[in-house]
C-alpha cells in the first residue's frame, strides 16, 4: 500500500467514526493530552478537508504523474462529497492552470500521444466525460455545492456588463452574480460544480500561453483538442440522447443551482422595459422549473460556456468602435483558438442536422417534442450566431495579412456550409460537377445573410491587399470562390437580399429588436419565441440584430461589390502573368550557375532578385499550383457574377498588363515630378501585390558599396586604405598614363578607369542630372582581393600546380603572365568596340 493510501486508511479508521481525535504520526505526543474539542478549536487546520488538501498538494510535488492520478481516483471513490468539495477548486486549477496564466497545470494544449504516450493516456482517461473527474463533478453536483468564480476573468463585454450592474443576455449568468459585502473585493459568480469545471476548461484555451517549444505542435493531436471533441460528442450527441450522469447518489444529480436575487437591481441587456425587469426579478424561481429541461441542462450549459468563453469577446457597441483606425484591440485570438472554434461549429452543424425530418420545420414545434430535439433546433441561432458574427468581423478586419488567416477562413466556410455535415449524403454526380445546394437550406442562408454577404465583402478587401502570386494566398481565394460558386447558392443569397430590401409595409419598426430579445430565465425552453412565419421579417430581424438599426447594407450582387470583384479578377490575371514571369526567370538559371557564380564566372549582384513571395522556396510545382488555383478562382467568380471574357480583357488592358518586347514586366505606374519619379496609387498597389517592381541597382561609388557576404570585412577595409594611399600618391602619374593615345594608354584606362557611370542605367532624373558631377579620375582598386572566391581560386590554382610539381613562385609568375595576356586581349577588344560605336 502506498503512503497516500495508508493515509487514507488511517483517515477513515474507526477512531474517527467513534468521535475520537485522529492525530497524524508526526504530531507531538505531548499535545494529545487535550480533548478532541480543544485540539480542533486550537488547530483548525487539522480538520479533515484541510489535511486532505495538504496531502494532495504535497503528493503533487513529490510523486510522479501516474501515481498522483491513481491516488486521486482512490480519493474520489472513497471520500464523500462533504470532504471532496474542499479539494475541488484546487484540483481543477492544478489540471487546467490558474486563470491568470501563472500556473500551467497539466499543459493539455501541448500534451500529445506520440510524444508522451503514458501521460497522455492517463490524462485522457481521467478527464474523459465518463471518467473519474466527471464522477467527482456529479458527486458534488448532487449535494448542491457552489464555488466562487471571479468576474474579472470573464470575457470583456460580460465583465463590463456585470460591473455596470447590467445582466448579460446569456442565461448562463442569471441568478449567479454575488456582490461583495462592504469592504469586499470584486464580484463573483456562484457556480455549480459542472459549470465551475467547464468554465476553467474553456478558459484554459485563452489564459494559458503555450510554451516556446510548442509552436510546431499540431493542434488536432493535442489532448485539449481531443477532449473538446469528446465533450461535444458526449453532451451534444448526434445519435440518441445525452447519457445520464455517472453518479452513485440514489437521487441522481440535482438541477442547476437555485436562483439568487442579486443585491442590486439589474437592467435587462439591450432592453429598457420596466415591466419586463420586474417580472424577471420576481419570477426567478421559474429557472429550470420545467422538469423536461433537466434532461439537457448539461448540454445547454456546455454550449453556453464554450460560446461565451471562446466567442463573446466583442459586443455590438465594441465592434462599431473597432471600425475606427485608432481603436486598440481588446482581445486577439490565436490560430489554435480559431481551430477549436471551428471544431465547435462543425459539431454544432452535425448536432442540429441530426433532427428527425418531421421536426426540422418550425411549424411542427410543439411541447410534445423532446427537449433535446428542441435544443437542436435552437442551438445555433439562439446561442452562436450573433457572437460568431462579431468574432469573425474582428478577425477579418484585424488578422495579419499572411497565410495564418487560412484558419479563420476555413472556420467561416465551415459555418457557411451546414449541408456538408448533414446525415444524408447525396450520390456523387457522374460528370464531376459540384452538387447543387438543396432548397432545404434556403432558410439557413436567409437567416444568416450577413455571414455570407458582409463577410464576403470583407474577404474581398483582404484579397485585394495580399500577394496573390503566393500559392497560400491563391489557395484562399480559390477556396472562397469555390464555396460561393456552388450551384443554387448564389440564387439563395440573392433571394435573401431581396427579402431584406423589401419595403416595410405592416411590420412595426420596434419589432426588429423584440424578435431577438434575450430571454429572462435560465433555460431557453421556457422562453423560446413564438414561430415567425414572415420570411422577410426573419431576414430583417437577423440583419438589425447583428448590425443595429442604423446599418447601411451593401448588396453582395450590387454595383459596388461587383466593382471589387472586377478588381480582384484583374489582380488574378496579373498574378498569373507575374508567376509565369518568375517561372521563366527561374528556368533560365542552370543548376550549376550558383556554384559558378560563387567562383566568379557569373555576376553575384542580387539586384535582379525577386523575393516578394514564396515561389522561390517551393519551385516549379508551386508555380503550377498557383496558376491552377487562380485559374479556377477566376472561373468561379465569372460564374457567380456573370462576368464576360470581353470585360476581363478590356480591364486587363486598361491596367497595362501587356509585356514589353523582352517579355519582362514594365515598371510600376508612376509620373515624373520635380524630384524624380513619383508612384501613383496604381503603382503603389502594383508594388505591394508584387505585380511590378523597379530594378534596384547600386548607383554610388563601387569602392564604398556595402561589404558583401562573400567578402572578408577586415581585409576589404585594409585593401581600401592601401589603394586609397596609392591613388593619392600617384594620382598625377596615373592620369598622365591614361591620357596617352597609344596602346599603353588603352591598357591603363582598362585597368584604372571606372566603366560603370558611362554604361549604367540611371533611373532617377535627379541622378541623371548629377551624374557628370560624380565623374572620377583613374584609380587603382584592390577590393577584388578581399573576396572569398578570389582567394579560393588562387589557393586552388596553387594546389593544382603543386600536383604537377610546380613551385609557388613559378605558379605565381604563370598566373601573372596569363593575366597579362588576358588583359591585352580585353584591351584590344575594348578599343575595337569603341571604334565601332563612333
Amino acid at each position: 500500500m502506498t503512503t497516500f493510501r495508508r493515509r487514507v486508511a488511517e483517515w477513515r479508521s474507526p477512531s474517527l467514526r467513534q468521535g475520537t481525535l485522529w492525530v497524524p504520526q508526526w504530531f507531538p505526543k505531548t499535545a494529545v493530552v487535550c480533548g478532541s474539542r480543544e485540539v480542533a478549536m486550537a488547530f483548525p487546520h487539522l480538520q479533515q478537508p484541510s489535511f486532505l488538501l495538504a496531502s494532495l498538494k504535497a503528493d503533487s510535488i513529490n510523486k510522479p504523474f501516474a501515481q498522483r492520478c491513481q491516488d486521486l481516483v482512490k480519493v474520489i471513490e472513497d471520500f464523500p462529497a462533504k470532504e471532496l468539495h474542499a479539494i475541488f477548486p484546487w484540483l481543477v486549477e492544478s489540471i487546467f492552470g490558474s486563470l491568470d496564466g501563472v500556473l500551467l497545470g497539466w499543459n493539455l494544449r501541448c500534451l500529445q500521444g506520440r510524444m508522451s504516450p503514458v501521460e497522455y493516456s492517463i490524462a485522457m482517461e481521467f478527464l474523459d466525460p465518463g471518467g473519474p473527474m466527471m464522477k467527482l463533478v456529479y458527486k458534488l453536483q448532487a449535494e448542491d455545492y457552489k464555488f466562487d468564480f471571479p468576474v474579472s476573468y470573464l470575457p470583456g463585454p460580460v465583465k463590463a456588463s456585470i460591473q455596470e450592474r447590467v445582466l448579460p443576455d446569456s442565461p448562463l449568468y442569471h441568478n449567479k452574480v454575488q456582490f461583495p459585502p462592504t469592504g469586499g473585493l470584486g464580484l463573483n459568480l456562484a457556480l455549480n460544480p459542472f459549470e465551475y469545471y467547464m468554465f476553467f476548461f474553456a478558459l484554459s484555451l485563452i489564459t494559458q500561453k503555450p510554451l516556446p517549444g510548442a509552436l510546431h505542435i499540431r493542434t488536432s493531436d493535442c489532448a485539449y483538442f481531443i477532449l473538446v471533441d469528446r465533450y461535444l460528442s458526449w453532451f451534444l450527441p448526434t445519435e440518441g440522447s445525452v447519457l445520464p450522469p455517472l453518479s452513485s447518489s440514489p437521487g441522481g444529480p440535482s438541477p442547476s443551482p437555485a436562483p439568487r436575487t442579486p443585491a442590486m437591481p439589474f437592467a435587462s441587456y439591450g432592453l429598457h422595459h420596466t415591466s419586463l425587469l420586474k417580472r424577471h426579478v420576481s419570477h426567478q424561481t421559474s429557472v429550470n422549473a420545467d422538469p423536461a429541461s433537466h434532461e439537457i441542462w448539461r448540454s445547454e450549459t456546455l454550449l453556453q460556456v464554450f460560446v461565451e468563453m471562446w466567442l463573446h469577446h466583442y459586443s455590438l457597441e465594441m465592434y462599431q468602435k473597432m471600425q475606427s483606425p485608432h481603436a486598440k484591440e481588446s482581445f486577439t485570438p490565436t490560430e489554435e483558438h480559431v481551430l477549436v472554434v471551428r471544431l465547435l461549429l462543425k459539431h454544432l452543424h452535425a448536432f442540429s442536422n441530426s433532427l428527425k425530418p418531421e421536426q426540422v420545420s418550425p411549424s411542427t414545434h410543439s411541447h410534445a417534442t423532446s427537449p433535446l430535439e428542441e435544443f437542436k433546433r435552437a442551438a445555433v441561432p439562439r446561442f452562436v450566431q450573433q457572437k460568431l458574427y462579431l468574432f469573425l468581423q474582428h478577425c477579418f478586419g484585424h488578422w495579419p495579412l499572411d497565410a495564418s488567416f487560412r484558419a479563420v477562413l476555413e472556420m467561416w466556410l465551415s459555418y457557411l456550409q451546414p449541408w456538408r455535415y448533414a446525415p444524408e449524403k447525396p450520390a456523387p454526380s457522374s460528370d464531376c460537377q459540384p452538387r447543387a445546394v438543396s432548397e432545404r437550406w434556403a432558410p439557413f442562408v436567409q437567416e444568416n445573410l450577413l455571414m455570407y454577404t458582409k463577410l464576403f465583402v470583407g474577404f474581398l478587401s483582404r484579397a485585394l491587399r495580399t500577394d496573390l502570386v503566393s500559392p497560400k494566398n491563391a489557395l484562399m481565394v480559390f477556396r472562397v470562390a469555390k464555396v460561393f460558386a456552388q450551384p443554387n447558392l448564389a440564387e439563395m443569397i440573392q433571394k435573401g437580399e431581396q427579402l431584406f430590401l423589401e419595403p416595410e409595409l405592416v411590420i412595426p419598426h420596434r419589432q426588429h429588436r423584440l424578435f431577438t430579445a434575450p430571454p429572462f430565465t435560465g433555460s431557453f425552453l421556457s422562453s423560446w419565441p413564438p414561430v415567425i412565419t414572415d420570411t422577410s421579417f426573419k431576414v430583417k430581424s437577423h440583419v438589425y440584430s447583428l448590425e443595429g438599426q442604423d446599418c447601411k447594407y451593401t448588396p453582395m450582387f450590387g454595383p459596388e461589390v461587383r466593382t471589387l470583384v472586377l478588381r480582384l479578377a484583374q489582380l488574378i490575371t496579373q498574378a498569373k502573368q507575374t508567376a509565369k514571369s518568375i517561372s521563366d526567370q527561374c528556368g533560365e538559371s542552370t543548376p550549376g550557375r550558383p556554384f559558378l557564380s560563387w567562383l566568379g564566372f557569373y555576376s553575384t549582384d542580387t539586384n535582379g532578385c525577386y523575393p516578394a513571395n514564396d515561389l522561390d522556396e517551393m519551385g516549379q510545382d508551386s508555380v503550377r499550383k498557383t496558376d491552377e488555383y487562380l485559374e479556377k478562382a477566376l472561373e468561379y467568380l465569372c460564374q457567380m457574377f456573370r462576368l464576360s471574357e470581353a470585360q476581363l480583357a478590356q480591364l486587363t488592358l486598361a491596367l497595362g498588363t501587356t509585356q514589353d518586347e523582352n517579355g519582362k514586366k514594365q515598371l510600376p505606374d508612376c509620373i515624373v515630378g520635380e524630384d524624380g519619379l513619383i508612384l501613383t496609387p496604381l503603382g503603389r498597389y502594383q508594388i505591394i501585390n508584387g505585380l511590378r517592381r523597379f530594378d534596384i541597382e547600386y548607383q554610388g561609388d563601387l569602392e564604398l558599396q556595402p561589404i558583401r557576404s562573400y567578402e572578408i570585412a577586415s581585409l576589404v577595409r585594409m585593401l581600401f586604405r592601401l589603394s586609397s594611399a596609392i591613388n593619392q600618391r600617384f594620382a598625377g602619374r596615373m592620369a598622365a598614363l591614361c591620357a596617352r593615345a597609344d596602346f599603353l594608354g588603352s591598357f591603363c584606362r582598362y585597368h584604372l578607369m571606372e566603366p560603370g557611370l558611362a554604361g549604367r542605367r540611371l533611373l532617377s532624373p535627379v541622378a541623371q542630372g548629377s551624374a557628370a558631377s560624380r565623374a572620377r579620375g583613374p584609380r587603382l582598386s584592390l577590393r577584388f582581393l578581399g573576396s572569398y572566391r578570389t582567394l579560393l581560386s588562387l589557393l586552388l590554382a596553387f594546389f593544382v600546380a603543386s600536383l604537377f610539381c610546380v613551385g609557388p613562385l613559378t605558379c605565381a609568375l604563370l598566373l601573372v603572365l596569363g593575366y597579362l595576356l588576358y588583359a591585352v586581349a580585353m584591351t584590344l577588344l575594348t578599343e575595337r568596340n569603341k571604334l565601332h560605336q563612333l
